[in-house]
């Protein structure tokens, strides 16, 4: 089969443009690494741009050396991942109650989840009932507040509503409950939907700062994001950079940011390859209904 001429430029300009698209994306990350790798002279002078210039690698040494940046990291793990099972758990129970066309009191529960969408307590009503349920300064007060995302809720939900009924059906004349059908029959057939929520939920925690920010004021409890948000802001200086010389101290500023930032973002890089390929389907499925 012949393709047109009309095609041909069709397809050569769409690849141009991808190629422009790919290419703007990826450039902020790729200046950050090469920063992260530069000397301070050429930061400075603005000479780094795809390639680092006079290599260097003080700073990854003093930031990877101290206390508080690992101990960050090891909270923003633990934070992530309850907060992403937590958030898993109650989407998909949610999800899937209100999928079912007999649930009693069905429309309000939807509509309870909608409005959350448009309307919310605010800022201080949300700072004194976390103060007044004692979660400050605990872990709770990141990983329990908008624990649900009514996005991936409704998304979750109109996946659940495609899924045949036929099958329930025949799990329930064999004998399954409510759960056994959820746990046995829905989940076990909702593995890219899940996956896609996962990375969802597990990329905005990771990413989160502004919940440390309100609720926590001990450091060995910030998130690594929060860690971040102190060297951007320059409130932060760990012991390495106070005690090292003044032209360490210079290389140190000028690209600790960019450091930090690397590693920082690099878990998330890390595992997206594996969870990618649900990624696409489980958006799909769950936004489209038949």
């Amino acid at each position: 089969m012949r393709t047109s001429r009309g095609y041909k430029i069709f397809t050569a300009v769409n690849v141009v443009v991808l190629l422009g698209v790919v290419f703007l994306t990826l450039y902020p990350f790729v200046n950050i690494i090469a920063q992260s790798l530069s000397s301070e002279s050429a930061i400075v002078s603005g000479r780094v741009n795809l390639l680092p210039i006079g290599f260097n690698v003080d700073t990854y040494k003093v930031v990877m050396s101290d206390r508080l940046f690992w101990l960050n990291y090891r909270n923003t793990v633990v934070y992530t991942i309850v907060a992403t099972m937590i958030s898993l758990v109650l989407t998909t129970m949610y999800a899937y109650a209100i999928s079912r066309t007999r649930l009693r009191g069905r429309g309000l529960f939807i509509g309870i989840a909608v409005f959350t969408m448009f309307f919310n307590g605010g800022m201080i009503p949300n700072y004194i009932l976390i103060s007044s349920l004692g979660m400050m300064n605990t872990m709770w007060a990141i990983v329990i507040p908008n624990a649900v995302s009514i996005f991936n809720l409704l998304v979750m939900k109109a996946f659940f509503e495609n899924m045949p009924l036929e099958l329930e059906e025949a799990a329930a004349i064999d004998g399954l409950t409510t759960y056994g059908i959820l746990l046995r029959v829905v989940m076990p057939l909702s593995k890219a939907i899940l996956a896609t929520m996962l990375l969802f939920y597990a990329v905005a925690h990771w990413n989160s700062w502004f919940q440390a920010f309100l609720y926590l004021s001990d450091k060995e409890l910030f998130p690594v994001t929060m860690y971040l948000r102190n060297m951007i802001a320059g409130t932060s200086q760990t012991s390495d950079v106070a005690a090292a010389s003044a032209d360490a101290q210079t290389q140190i500023s000028s690209n600790i940011k960019a450091v930090t930032m690397v590693l920082t973002v690099l878990p998330i890089l890390c595992v997206y390859p594996f969870v990618q390929r649900y990624f696409v389907s489980g958006v799909m499925l769950g936004s489209v209904k038949q």
